[in-house]
């Protein structure tokens, strides 16, 4: 229940609004002066406090000074009579958060006071994200920062997190996108409701739409029930589409429509559904540069793109590759019961690579060196070490059959050593090849290539 404090010299007032509050479940107490009020207001917490402008001995912009310079934090509401407007609009300037005019009705006063605890819970969850993110959390691994890029990109996280917005997050593989999203349900009021995440690109078309927006028993073969898709099962939470840039053009223009709409309609489903659901999109393409070229739906484009995190790569923010190696290092000695320490000079070695596959790559290497090594002092060779396990594989001898043969052999060792290469970044290795991430997908399952 959150106290409210009235300021005011009008008896009436404070009894009718008293009463007003009280029935609307706020614990309520009434001053008739600003001095009182202060010294009330001092002595014990409030979470709200409705005051009048205009009083004697100390008026409304003297007491809210006053209470300021006394470190009070709750929200002050003014409230002013015919001709006070600017008196109030000044306080405002001073750090009121809003006010009422005077003659208010009920619902006004209502209204305000829910927007007030509604500002003042999000600056409290924003303000919780920034200390945990600051902090290296367990949960916010990629997010462990001490570059300004990454500084910036989390004061965008911030800011966005309190509103309903679209965001598209972009970068590299490995730079965190995923965990960008997860920082920004976090710190949503959707924070209580599900965070659901789809790649893409890793679900064939067939099958891409059923996932999205569900199926109705018989609508395909196979399909045996009623399914719901992600959409659904992420009502009033949120949905990261992860690798948008892949998304066929036939969905490009159903998720548009979910967009502006609000609803979906299943797969062989004749009705449509109301949904409320935040989407964040994630890719590494340059959308704007697919979208000018034809390969995605300008429109589209335009409604994902109303707030953009850009990620760098690792290599450029290198001021953050110590504190996570660090915290890698120390996540895996919880996690192996070994007390690990990276050296001076293996920190200098890390901080040295260019590290292509970004945050994820980082991780990989410092896992890999901890269980090869035998050691508890980690020096650069254990990473050599491990970098030499991820070498390219020899190409396979000649083959003597078919031309169909001779060209899956060449497929097969292409992708491998690209895979190698890239350090098992799949993103990397397609790009290397020349070909998409879906058809580099397809081909290292036809040919067992994990």
């Amino acid at each position: 229940m959150s106290r409210v404090l009235i300021v005011d010299d009008e008896p009436g007032l404070r009894q009718s609004l008293g009463l007003l509050l009280s029935d609307a479940g706020y614990e309520v107490v009434a001053e008739s002066d600003g001095k009182q009020a202060l010294a009330r207001a001092t002595a014990a917490p409030f979470d709200l406090i409705l005051c009048d402008v205009r009083m004697p001995e100390l008026d409304g912009l003297g007491f809210l000074r006053a209470y300021r310079e006394k470190n009070g934090g709750a929200l002050v509401i003014m409230m002013s009579a015919y001709g006070g407007e600017d008196a109030a609009l000044a306080a405002m300037k001073e750090g009121a958060y809003d006010y009422i005019p005077k003659p208010f009705r009920s619902d006004e006063v209502i209204l305000t006071l829910r927007k007030a605890e509604e500002r003042e819970r999000l600056r409290r969850e924003v303000a919780g994200l920034r200390a945990q993110l600051a902090d290296g959390g367990e949960s916010a691994r990629e997010l462990v920062i001490e570059s300004p890029a990454m500084r910036a990109a989390l004061a965008v996280v911030a800011r966005v997190a309190e509103h309903n917005t679209t965001v598209l997050i972009t970068g590299e593989s490995g730079t965190g996108k995923e965990m960008i999203a997860r920082a920004i349900h976090r710190a949503s009021p959707r924070a209580n409701r599900p965070f659901i995440g789809i790649n893409c690109a890793a679900i064939p078309d067939a099958l891409l739409e059923s996932e999205l927006f569900g199926h109705m028993r018989g609508a395909f073969t196979g399909a045996s029930a009623d399914k719901p898709g992600l959409f659904e099962q992420a009502d009033g939470g949120t949905l990261l589409l992860d690798e948008i840039g892949e998304l066929p053009g036939a969905l490009q223009a159903k998720l548009l429509r979910v967009l502006q709409e609000n609803e979906i309609r299943r797969v062989g489903d004749q009705k449509t559904r109301r949904i409320d659901v935040r989407v964040l999109a994630a890719t590494a393409r340059d959308l704007q540069a697919e979208a000018a070229s034809g390969r995605f739906r300008e429109d589209l484009f335009y409604r994902l793109n109303v707030v953009t995190i850009a990620l760098p790569p690792l290599r450029d923010r290198r001021a953050d590759i110590r504190p996570l190696a660090t915290h890698f290092v120390a996540r895996l000695a919880r996690k192996f019961g070994r007390s690990l320490v990276l050296t001076e000079a293996a920190l200098a070695w890390l901080e040295e690579q260019e590290w292509r596959g970004n945050v994820r790559q980082l991780e990989n290497t410092i896992e890999r060196a901890v269980v090869l090594s035998d050691q508890d002092t980690i020096e650069p060779t254990a990473f050599a070490d491990a970098l030499a396990t991820s070498a390219p594989a020899p190409a396979p001898a000649p083959v003597t059959g078919t031309l169909d043969d001779a060209v899956s052999a060449a497929e097969r060792a292409a992708i491998t050593a690209a895979l190698g290469a890239e350090d098992g970044n799949r993103r990397a290795a397609a790009k290397r090849l020349g070909v998409s991430l879906r058809t580099l997908f397809y081909k290292m399952t036809r040919y067992g290539i994990s």
